[in-house]
């Protein structure tokens, strides 16, 4: 189980707002699974991605899609805020997050969770 998509998404994170906020305005769908050939990376759906989708389409080489990528393509669309050119990178989780929380309303939350499912699970074994 993997949560930083969550303090990605959080009010004390270096990404910019437009990106939290896309984050937050993301539905089931939204986000893909794509550059396999280099590292595998989840993205929300942008034109970049349609870049990266029609550029793997066609059978690009791995130095090719290093080269859309470029270096600072993160950069451009997580902490510039550039939601069309940039790279919008998240978890599949994005769907989830609806609203962009404190990170310490997320780890309230957060163990909130693991206590009620400590709790189930000691009423499960007990009964049992």
């Amino acid at each position: 189980f993997q949560i930083g998509s969550l303090f990605a998404a959080s009010t004390e994170s270096s990404a910019h707002n437009s990106f939290k906020e896309r984050v937050a305005r993301s539905i089931e769908g939204d986000t893909i699974l794509t550059l396999k050939q280099l590292t595998p990376v989840r993205l929300i759906k942008n034109t970049f991605y349609d870049r990266v989708a029609a550029a793997e389409h066609r059978g690009a080489s791995k130095e090719e899609l290093a080269d859309l990528l470029g270096k600072r393509r993160s950069k451009l669309g997580i902490f510039d805020g550039n939601l069309d050119e940039g790279e919008l990178e998240i978890g599949q989780i994005a769907a989830a997050i609806d609203t962009i929380k404190p990170a310490a309303g997320i780890v309230e939350v957060l163990w909130q969770e693991y206590e009620d499912a400590k709790r189930n699970l000691l009423n499960s074994k007990s009964s049992a």
